[in-house]
């Protein structure tokens, strides 16, 4: 089975939910207050199962600019993006910010759909279409198909179900040997039941009966049931849109933000270090600046601290460390979104590099830094070793630090110990550096000793 995820992006009132009806038969809008004012509020599921064993899941996501925030609740885990522009209108705002967030999450696939193609004659569309060719150059979306499509007439409809299969052809699977993390996006209570929570599971795989920790609620449970897609599963996988019934637990204790994971490899972060990016035409960005972090379905406040630099200018980036006004549950190589702190508005975003940095002299942490952004698995992992020190590092921590499949970072370490770079004592793992440092020492006391 092959699982890909596909957001809406786009202006409010552009026809998202109503274009995922067309492809689903399925209203994504389920709030009443959505019904009757016939905008979407939050984010909205679908899905869309092919013949060949493909199913692609739907996040429709709001298009307001004040509903931003749950927009990006719905964007972490999307493999690819349809972005909606109605064809009455052409490029908004949010046609705009939400191409910027969808650019910075680095999602590498999508599609753009013209809608409410019968409201006007096919030069207009053409018109549209070249307005858009140039808005996404040097976008993800530079050479996407163009296809125009009306949710009301159908026109074009099954045209698109036949490109988004062979985009989502393309996508490359997620961490499936990864450990398992499904942040959560809505909790609520089913008569029988009991709680569930939904997400996205974006690495790693869960079965009935598998014990869950939830983080950083510091919560454990266990897993009583488990539906995709409206159907019940033994077992979900990275990927796939899953409904989590969860044992014994209440639904006031979680909360959107809140990720389901395996016991005892995580710990709740409060400082990151990170690549930090600003967009062309965001204002520049001072050191110590209170911010909006993003990252899966997480949102709290956050202070940039720059590494080197007072201010960054708009399209430019460096090192910075974000330090956290609330814990969350991050690893490197997770990519998080920046906001303004007031007005708010999306400003940049980047790469999160070591989710527990602790302290860095400046030249050496810079250049960790480098190493923890460009560098390969077996790099990036000697570097973190080697910032552990003489408590080294458990094996099981590092296997929650870096968002890798589990295989591929058995390998790096065995590599590592073979170059000698590494020693592994009761599956603690401790540098070269640290265990010449600590022969040294112990020379030290005895050469004392013997005087």
């Amino acid at each position: 089975m092959h699982y890909v995820i596909l957001g809406t992006a786009g202006h409010i009132d552009h026809g998202k939910s109503a274009l995922v009806k067309a492809l689903t038969g399925i209203d994504p809008d389920r709030l009443k207050e959505e019904k009757e004012r016939g905008i979407t509020i939050d984010i909205g599921f679908a899905d869309l199962a092919y013949p060949d064993g493909l199913t692609v899941g739907i996040i429709d996501v709001p298009g307001h600019e004040r509903l931003v925030r749950n927009m990006l609740a719905g964007a972490g885990g999307i493999d690819i993006v349809i972005l909606v522009i109605a064809a009455d209108e052409g490029i908004m705002p949010q046609s705009r910010e939400h191409l910027s967030i969808c650019n910075l999450l680095k999602i590498k696939s999508g599609l753009i759909v013209i809608t409410k193609a019968d409201l006007v004659e096919d030069d207009w569309i053409k018109l549209v279409s070249e307005e858009v060719k140039d808005f996404v150059k040097g976008t993800f979306l530079e050479g996407a198909y163009i296809i125009p499509v009306s949710s009301k007439t159908g026109k074009n409809i099954e045209l698109l179900k036949e490109k988004i299969r062979d985009v989502a052809l393309t996508v490359k699977p997620k961490l499936t040997k990864g450990l398992f993390r499904l942040p959560i996006d809505r909790v609520f209570t089913l008569k029988g039941f009991g709680t569930v929570v939904t997400g996205t599971a974006i690495s790693g795989s869960i079965s009935v009966d598998d014990p869950v920790e939830v983080l950083p609620a510091n919560i454990n449970s266990k897993v009583r049931g488990l539906h995709s897609h409206g159907k019940s599963i033994k077992t979900a996988y990275a990927g796939q849109r899953v409904a989590i019934n969860v044992s014994g637990v209440e639904k006031e204790s979680l909360k959107r933000g809140d990720v389901v994971v395996v016991p005892g490899r995580f710990s709740p972060a409060k400082a990151v270090d990170a690549k930090i990016e600003l967009l062309e035409d965001a204002p520049v960005l001072k050191n110590r600046s209170l911010v909006h972090f993003h990252s899966g379905t997480s949102e709290m406040i956050a202070r940039v601290i720059l590494y080197n630099l007072e201010e960054i200018k708009p399209g430019e980036g460096c090192y910075c460390q974000l330090r956290l006004h609330e814990p969350v549950i991050v690893m490197s190589g997770d990519r998080y979104i920046i906001r303004r702190f007031s007005p708010v508005e999306t400003i940049g975003g980047g790469e999160i590099l070591d989710a527990h940095p602790g302290r860095r002299k400046k030249a050496e942490g810079i250049e960790d830094l480098k190493i923890l952004e460009l560098g390969t698995l077996e790099e990036k992992i000697g570097v973190k070793i080697k910032k552990a020190g003489i408590n080294g590092m458990p094996v099981t921590t590092l296997e929650g630090w870096i968002n890798a499949d589990v295989p591929a970072i058995q390998d790096a370490v065995k590599a590592l110990e073979q170059k000698g770079v590494i020693v592994q004592h009761e599956n603690i793992l401790i540098h070269s550096v640290a265990v010449n440092s600590i022969r040294a020492g112990i020379d030290k006391i005895l050469n004392a000793f013997h005087k």
